[in-house]
């Protein structure tokens, strides 16, 4: 259903747009949108001013009825001029539907589109991890020697001996004295 109400959105703003872009007379426009929407009532502005029709929570009033009037229809448009008291609810619900395609209960129930999205990023991550593992296994060269546990602590004792840089580095921290850590 909303991919039917966004065509009818885009139709109409494509088709203002061609009337803007060629000079084609608003009339002509006009005629080009009532051929789209056909029999519909228009009722209102709408949100982005077109005869367009879209269940939206954030603008509640399309500018189109959702269906167009048949005999049905019009004779409760007609009984509902009177007392709503004396409509039963089934024609009250007929009503609605004229005018809207959702209510907004249908609007805000959650889609399962969450799913999707958490799947596609699922797929993306495992793919991301797999082609790491694979450059890991054949493009880079294996980890150097000096990363080896007693390669470093060689290293360290190294630079304790050298008495590298004294007076904020590592040796700084050295307690030559006691042969241990301050």
């Amino acid at each position: 259903m909303y991919a039917r109400t966004m065509a009818n959105v885009n139709l109409a703003s494509v088709v203002l747009r061609n009337a803007l872009r060629t000079k084609m007379g608003t009339r002509q426009a006009h005629d080009m949108i009532s051929q789209k929407i056909g029999k519909r009532e228009v009722v209102g502005h709408g949100w982005n001013g077109l005869p367009v029709y879209a269940d939206r929570v954030d603008y509640p009033m399309p500018a189109i009825r959702f269906k167009e009037n048949t005999r049905d229809v019009l004779a409760l448009r007609e009984k509902e001029k009177g007392d709503w008291k004396k409509m039963s609810v089934q024609e009250k619900k007929a009503l609605y539907r004229a005018s809207f395609c959702q209510t907004f209960a249908e609007m805000k129930h959650p889609t399962g589109e969450w799913k999707a999205c958490l799947g596609a990023a699922l797929i993306a991550t495992s793919m991301s991890l797999i082609g790491m593992m694979l450059l890991k296994a054949f493009v880079y060269d294996p980890i150097p020697e000096t990363f080896d546990e007693e390669r470093q602590k060689a290293q360290l004792k190294r630079m304790l001996d050298l008495n590298i840089n004294p007076i904020h580095g590592v040796s700084s921290k050295w307690d030559y004295e006691n042969n241990k850590w301050k």
